[in-house]
């Protein structure tokens, strides 16, 4: 059994307990945060500079074709108001657009403009490039089966919503 109480790692405080043995939101924290800082610096350094990591909350989900606002709010688990905001700043980015979807013509879809297909195609490169190093750096096998293992561990912990 996993136990977090156990203080014979020789150290005396919490936190330094969490430094020696971080628990699964702060590894996964760590991870979001160093990812989220690497991607948007290298995506900075190809003429996206403008982009922050809140972003990713709409680009993360946006597909080619566009999509619906409730769906991106959806998907990355964002109250529709944040994602309204978030779409409001990259319309004025110059990113998306607001289109009416031609299958409920009530209803927008977020598409994405010339200069948001190019950060979703650098995007998709750099997020590629980050895992191929990981996978090289523990070996494939070992990548592979640690990927599996998180999208169980977070398709499980969504559950518990």
């Amino acid at each position: 059994m996993v136990t977090n109480h156990d203080y014979s790692w020789g150290v005396s405080t919490r936190s330094e307990r969490k430094q020696v043995d971080p628990d699964l939101g702060m590894l996964s924290a760590q991870v979001l945060f160093a990812l989220q800082k690497e991607l948007f610096r290298r995506l900075g350094e190809v003429g996206h500079a403008s982009l922050r990591p809140r972003h990713g909350a709409v680009l993360a989900y946006l597909d080619v074709e566009g999509t619906r606002a409730a769906t991106l709010s959806v998907l990355s688990g964002q109250h529709k108001q944040v994602i309204s905001t978030l779409v409001d700043e990259l319309v004025e980015l110059g990113y998306v657009e607001r289109r009416p979807d031609p299958q409920d013509r009530r209803a927008k879809l977020v598409v994405p403009t010339e200069l948001g297909l190019d950060m979703m195609r650098r995007s998709d490169g750099i997020m590629e490039d980050v895992e191929r190093g990981h996978a090289e750096a523990v070996g494939e096998d070992a990548y592979a089966v640690f990927k599996r293992v998180f999208r169980e561990v977070a398709k499980r912990q969504r559950g518990a919503d």
